[in-house]
């Protein structure tokens, strides 16, 4: 029987830890000076083995016979990284090579989340509070900014939050990063954070379509949400910046469904979308577009999967270990594109390689490299049980 070829190279594991340590070489130089005793590639190689190992940095040199001592490479991370600098680099390093898969137009998506911090209540410097959200009110909090391409998710930016930043903020400098791409933005897709009169002023400055849910804010909407059918109404919000105040006016599309039992409830759910984008005329296609959005959650749980473990306090540390797991994200897809994939007419076959499967084959390969422990001594010697 016929059987189609899938390539006639390979990639090994040790090349994939290679690919990854090269790309934060070539965008994060260290500066460690001539007496160090260590380089930066075994740095990065420590740090990305701890990330796909879901370990601490400890945790990894302590089984490991060839890796540095952790508090020397655990004192460059706190010491040779620099905030605003790292999070400049980092969006260079994240869109280094996604950015030949996008295509001439892209959907984006902008989305926040909240780590739990469950530490001192008086030692809360540099976190980002919030509603109490998994029993605390004080977040390691993160802002990303995604292309979505075929149900696929790349991370073009990441930014961390603190006390002070206001989602407006965080959008004015996401939209600054679409505007210096060379694709074109579909649509934005934003969680209902991003719902406030400055965030769709900046959007409607910026000429971009968008899609969000509203919050009832205002006995007006409360009313409109609570009676009739399906239907597109307009709204407005009013702002106030530095003693000005301005109104904002946008489409809302309220879709209306009937519960039928779902989460034992019954009657109808209204669902309010701020929407303005050419390609949304009904209220059912707002809810279908932005349904989309919420394919980035899955991006959140594979980082989940791969991210060095921590109690340091130290934001820099943490953020560098957030870009390199959504870094791992990133190059999985690239290199399933762009090496494992077949190409074709019509488009590339994508080959079976989960993100697992990558992510196992990076932690076996920075076991290999840091010669982690693979025994344990033992008191006495093993028995038959021990032997097949």
């Amino acid at each position: 029987m016929f059987k189609t070829k899938q390539a006639d190279n390979e990639i090994h594991e040790d090349q994939l830890l290679n690919f990854l340590v090269n790309t934060l070489s070539d965008e994060i130089d260290l500066d460690l000076g001539d007496n160090a005793e260590i380089d930066a590639e075994e740095i990065y190689e420590v740090l990305v083995g701890a990330c796909a190992d879901g370990t601490s940095v400890s945790t990894l040199c302590g089984s490991s016979e060839n890796s540095p001592p952790a508090n020397t490479i655990l004192y460059h991370l706190r010491t040779k990284f620099e905030p605003e600098r790292l999070e400049r680099v980092a969006n260079t390093l994240l869109r280094r090579d996604i950015v030949e898969l996008l295509p001439e137009q892209v959907e984006v998506c902008a989305d926040l989340h909240l780590r739990p911090y469950y530490g001192d209540e008086d030692d809360t410097d540099g976190l980002y509070h919030s509603e109490a959200k998994r029993g605390t009110t004080a977040f390691h909090a993160y802002a990303t900014l995604y292309a979505r391409v075929k149900n696929k998710r790349h991370t073009l930016a990441v930014r961390r939050l603190e006390d002070g930043d206001t989602a407006s903020s965080v959008l004015a400098e996401f939209l600054g990063v679409l505007d210096g791409l060379d694709t074109e933005v579909k649509a934005v897709y934003l969680d209902r954070g991003f719902y406030d009169s400055k965030c769709l002023t900046l959007l409607q400055a910026h000429n971009y379509a968008y899609v969000m849910p509203i919050i009832r804010w205002g006995k007006a909407i409360q009313q409109e949400l609570s009676e009739g059918w399906s239907r597109v109404i307009d709204h407005d919000l009013t702002g106030k910046l530095d003693g000005h105040s301005w109104t904002v006016e946008f489409p809302v599309y309220i879709d209306c469904t009937y519960l039928n039992g779902r989460y034992d409830e019954h009657g109808v759910a209204r669902h309010g979308y701020a929407a303005d984008a050419p390609f949304i005329d009904t209220p059912r296609q707002a809810r279908y577009h932005y349904t989309k959005r919420f394919g980035i959650e899955s991006s959140y749980r594979l980082s989940e999967q791969a991210i060095a473990t921590t109690t340091t306090r130290n934001s820099t540390v943490r953020l560098l270990y957030v870009v390199v797991s959504l870094l791992l994200q990133n190059a999985w897809r690239y290199l399933h594109y762009e090496y494992v994939a077949t190409p074709r007419r019509g488009g590339r076959r994508l080959w079976w390689w989960p993100y697992k499967e990558f992510v196992n084959m990076v932690r076996r390969a920075a076991w290999t490299a840091l010669a982690v422990r693979r025994a344990v001594p033992a008191n006495r010697p093993p028995d038959d049980r021990f032997h097949r």
